[in-house]
């Protein structure tokens, strides 16, 4: 066997393929250059048809250390700008301005008013007190209150003219009056806003006031009115 394979591989191709014979059974394997490219082929058809059945894969070796991290590539272009979304639904319309004044709440405000004296003619002068925040219902007559002193006893009426307050449901008027040389202004009416009837629109009342002095004078004075 061994001429055969003299004979048709040489002296050199014999002793590569005894090496990686004996490679196959535990024994070192050399790699000769001088094989040319049909003999490793010729030894490569005789390892396989002597090799042995493939051994029992091994246990999962452990893992290896952690590698270096790599340079940070690249950022990616722009993505298209997205299509426009619905148009949600119209919200409800706010009411801060319409609003009236809740019951139980108190609103108050100022007055004043420049009266010539009653020789020079009437003597009389109209203030309108305006609530910034409307009632919800109109008073009558009853309801509304002018004030010359404060009045303590006057459950509808208890404030002053630099605390002004009112029941629920009534408008309070309060003058300021400094000594018995500045008296309060008489007072024919407290009227609604646009007619002649006593009592408060939602919005506001007028006051109807005289001067019976000989004086020039101005009256000036604080309201508060409490929605029912």
């Amino acid at each position: 066997m061994f001429s055969v394979l003299k004979n048709r591989f040489g002296v050199p191709g014999v002793l590569a393929a005894l090496l990686l014979v004996l490679a196959m059974f535990g024994g070192a394997y050399a790699a000769s250059s001088s094989l040319t490219g049909k003999q490793k082929r010729e030894v490569a058809k005789i390892a396989k048809k002597f090799a042995g059945a493939p051994g029992v894969t091994g246990p999962q070796g452990p893992v290896g250390p952690t590698g270096l991290a790599g340079a940070t590539g690249q950022g990616g272009a722009t993505g298209a700008t997205g299509a426009t979304g619905p148009t949600g639904p119209t919200g409800q319309t706010g009411s801060c301005c319409t609003a009236t004044l809740g019951s139980g709440k108190t609103e108050t405000g100022g007055y004043a008013a420049l009266m010539v004296p009653e020789k020079f003619g009437e003597g009389e002068a109209v203030v309108s007190l305006s609530f910034p925040i409307p009632l919800s219902a109109e008073l009558d007559g009853s309801h509304v209150h002018f004030m010359t002193t404060p009045n303590p006893s006057d459950s509808n009426c208890s404030g002053t003219a630099a605390e002004p307050k009112a029941a629920a449901g009534h408008l309070c008027v309060y003058p300021f009056v400094a000594g018995s040389f500045f008296p309060a202004p008489q007072i024919n009416q407290i009227f609604k806003l646009g007619s002649g009837e006593e009592g408060a629109s939602i919005s506001g009342a007028s006051l109807k006031l005289q001067n019976e002095t000989a004086l020039y004078k101005t009256f000036k004075g604080s309201f508060a009115v409490t929605a029912p």
